[in-house]
């Protein structure tokens, strides 16, 4: 059996009575019911993925998996290839906004190279347009050198799609454990195209109505990346009921990586914060692979990607923030994280009204 197989077979559904246990006791605490609103809902669900009564968060994890596409060459972003490969430098260096916001949330960032178009030396890297990084800190598991370009044919064979999704499930069930919380993140020039095209061949939307407009791309591009995805969509012929079909023929290694990460958390009993538009390309292919891993996954945010609360709806998921964030990297997951855990410190610390003194409201 395939580490694929294997994982998807151990993801069962969390327990219904574990949430009405945590349920029961938030109604007890030293408040209004209900009144903590969804913080309740992080804290209960928190209860139902570990099998604690009393979980706690004590380590959290941004995993950013960096690849290139081949669709790049068609001009469908803002931003040549290039920036993939000092983006992950600008990672390595804290430079980033995954960075800060991770220092924010006391979270770690683990930058994965799962796919860029470039050999990252163990030394240091001077670059001439930014600062000198250490590249030590990446984990190399590169499985291509990006992907190819998708109007023309499929993206990856299956083959390399099953071993980047294997990719992820081997980190998580690595840094899985007790108090641990994953969040996904990604860095890819021009990765919004086949996150638009995973969601137009799983939701059947219109690919105009799940493309927008990346990195910031004026009307010219956007008319170009929306031809790209149609004729990517009618030359490959992606099968929603293929999951793994349609993320060989139109997805990338990064967003197969990110599949594979939740597919993994669900497998070992981790929550995961899901981040934007890219990571829930990648959260919608595993939910189709087995729809159990939804109850693990927390939507961090709704992007200003309008393909995105599609995608969202589509796996009844409610997404925590709306900030109009559109970076990706993880930023949304990581501040997401912190409302996590305010739920769960509200759930283990506040006083209940038989511990304060405090005479309970009437029905």
């Amino acid at each position: 059996m395939s580490k694929l197989d294997e994982a998807l077979k151990e993801i069962r559904p969390v327990s219904p009575e574990l949430m009405a246990r945590a349920q029961q006791r938030l109604d007890c605490l030293t408040k209004p019911k209900d009144s903590l609103g969804r913080l309740e809902e992080f804290a209960r669900r928190m209860v139902a993925i570990s099998g604690r009564m009393r979980p706690a968060i004590t380590r959290r994890i941004i995993f950013t998996f960096a690849a290139d596409h081949g669709v790049a060459d068609e001009g469908v972003s803002a931003f040549p290839k290039e920036v993939t490969r000092q983006m992950v430098l600008n990672f390595l260096g804290g430079g980033a906004g995954i960075n800060v916001l991770a220092r924010h949330a006391g979270a770690e960032v683990k930058v994965i190279d799962i796919g860029v178009d470039h050999e990252f030396g163990p030394q240091s890297v001077t670059d001439s347009e930014s600062v000198t990084c250490e590249a030590d800190g990446l984990i190399r598991m590169k499985v291509i050198r990006g992907s190819a370009n998708m109007r023309k044919g499929h993206a990856m064979t299956r083959e390399e799609a099953v071993k980047c999704l294997e990719v992820g499930i081997s980190l998580a069930r690595e840094h899985a454990g007790p108090g641990v919380i994953f969040g996904t993140g990604e860095m890819g020039i021009a990765n919004t195209t086949p996150a638009s095209a995973m969601a137009a061949a799983f939701t059947g939307a219109r690919v105009e109505d799940v493309t927008g407009r990346g990195t910031g791309i004026d009307d010219r591009t956007y008319n170009t990346k929306i031809a790209v995805i149609k004729d990517a969509l009618t030359v490959n012929r992606p099968d929603a009921s293929d999951p793994l079909g349609v993320l060989a023929k139109v997805g990338g290694a990064e967003i197969a990586g990110i599949a594979g990460l939740i597919i993994g958390a669900a497998a070992t009993r981790t929550p995961v914060v899901v981040d934007g538009f890219i990571s829930t390309a990648g959260a919608l292919c595993a939910y189709r692979m087995n729809p159990a891993v939804k109850d693990y996954i927390f939507a961090s945010h709704n992007s200003v990607e309008k393909g995105h609360r599609i995608m969202l709806e589509s796996m009844g998921l409610d997404p925590i923030l709306d900030l109009n964030l559109r970076l990706g990297e993880g930023t949304g997951a990581a501040l997401a994280i912190t409302l996590i855990e305010a739920g769960v410190k509200i759930y283990n610390e506040m006083a209940t009204f038989g511990e304060a003194g405090v005479s309970e409201e009437k029905g």
